[in-house]
């Protein structure tokens, strides 16, 4: 393992690692039963999907562990599942194979992409302090997703948000949570997350809200998913737009999700780059294309992958544990998916709170670089999207320092990607 990950390099221990890539994966794994569960609403086979869902998680995260040496897990991206089933299928009329069609051109070209290094420039002309926004954004989005998730902050007409029911079991469940592994962090217990997780967990049983393992434990067959294309209407503007909104948001998700948590791993090196990060991004480019072939939909490095990061996640060891595991879940998956979201929702909201260090470090003296790092943080959140979080930065970050005199800070990369961002924020 010290050979494969070089442990002592990056001053973490086995357990250490095993420890956190338990903790990603008992963060993530409700994609197990999410992802099937949307993709159903299409037409397709729900445990195809499941097992698709497995597999493409687990060839991705490998491929991460190895081919880039990284704490983070990959697995089919929650929103462009949505917009698979939601919009292309039921709103738009085609039918699935049209939409995974697309999925397995998105992975194609992001294959190339990456090759020709184009990604890994995108993530290299980034501003170091909306770089670091980008952290304390995507902390504040996992913890709003951890607050929905506890019934703690619900749906209201008049306020888009509003305070749930505190005294519902699954609330309270949350809460008690949330006070275990807080305890737990206070007083510096090792695996403080999955400790937590664990617990909460079983205090669910007698509440009636955790459910014992039950159904089938044999891997549901691929047959009805797998390689289901149509290529008849590749050429098509529908297809073109269809392609053109996976690429861009899953280019920026998995761009954003990088650099947040490899900012708060430490793991950026001082020019400002990721290390690694064209093996990286070979991860979900093949897990796109591969996950396109096994029936779901588009693959991408997943935000809860700071939950490991935070119990001490510093290699590719802890997406090993991470893909291992999914692996595993295909014959245990009763007792992966009993874990409810109310046991999860605690450690996504502390998870945002260590995302949010990187703050200290910004500039808030200049506005040319404080406005636009608060673009970033505050519509991550509010927009739900890591994308247009990143958007909004990047667009006040140019715009403000072409206006101030300050053009000198603004490459030409930089400049190209607010102009896609500004194509993209006009025609929608």
């Amino acid at each position: 393992m010290e050979k494969l990950f070089k442990l002592k390099e990056h001053n973490t221990s086995v357990k250490t690692e095993v420890v956190a890539g338990i903790t990603t994966f008992l963060t993530m794994a409700y994609i197990l039963i999410v992802n099937p569960q949307i993709l159903a609403n299409t037409g397709m086979d729900m445990g195809g999907v499941f097992t698709a869902t497995a597999l493409s998680a687990a060839i991705a995260t490998l491929v991460m562990a190895f081919a880039a040496n990284l704490p983070f897990a990959l697995a089919p991206g929650m929103g462009l599942n949505a917009f698979f089933a939601f919009t292309v299928v039921l709103t738009m009329g085609y039918s699935w194979q049209f939409a995974l069609t697309a999925v397995f051109l998105e992975g194609i070209i992001f294959i190339v992409l990456t090759l020709l290094n184009v990604r890994e420039a995108i993530i290299n002309s980034i501003p170091k302090n909306v770089k670091r926004a980008i952290s304390v954004g995507i902390g504040l989005f996992i913890a709003f997703i951890g607050l929905q998730n506890a019934g703690l902050i619900v749906n209201d007409e008049a306020t888009l948000v509003v305070l749930g029911d505190v005294t519902s079991p699954v609330t309270l469940l949350a809460i008690i949570g949330l006070l275990i592994t807080g305890v737990l962090l206070a007083y510096k217990v090792k695996g403080s997350l999955l400790i937590g997780i664990v617990a909460t967990t079983i205090i669910g049983l007698p509440l009636g809200i955790t459910s014992l393992p039950s159904g089938s434990w044999a891997p549901p067959s691929l047959a009805p998913v797998l390689f289901q294309f149509d290529f008849s209407q590749v050429f098509t503007i529908d297809m073109l737009v269809v392609l053109f909104t996976f690429l861009f948001v899953d280019m920026f998700d998995t761009v954003g999700t990088l650099i947040g948590v490899s900012t708060k791993a430490g793991l950026i090196n001082k020019d400002g780059s990721i290390p690694n990060a064209k093996g990286a991004l070979f991860a979900d480019a093949i897990g796109t294309t591969l996950g396109a072939c096994m029936g779901t939909s588009t693959v991408t490095t997943y935000v809860e992958s700071a939950a490991g990061v935070a119990e001490g996640g510093r290699t590719g060891m802890t997406a090993f544990t991470t893909a291992i595991l999914f692996l595993l879940a295909l014959f245990v998956s009763p007792l992966f998916l009993m874990i409810p979201g109310a046991a999860t929702a605690p450690a996504l909201v502390l998870v945002g709170l260590f995302m949010m260090s990187p703050i200290i470090h910004i500039d808030f003296e200049d506005y040319t670089e404080a406005i636009p790092a608060f673009l970033t943080i505050i519509m991550m959140p509010l927009a739900y999207s890591i994308a247009d979080g990143i958007m909004f930065g990047m667009l006040g970050y140019v715009a403000l320092k072409l206006l101030s005199g300050k053009s000198k800070d603004v490459n030409f990369i930089t400049i190209i990607i607010a102009i896609v961002f500004l194509i993209k924020f006009i025609v929608g």
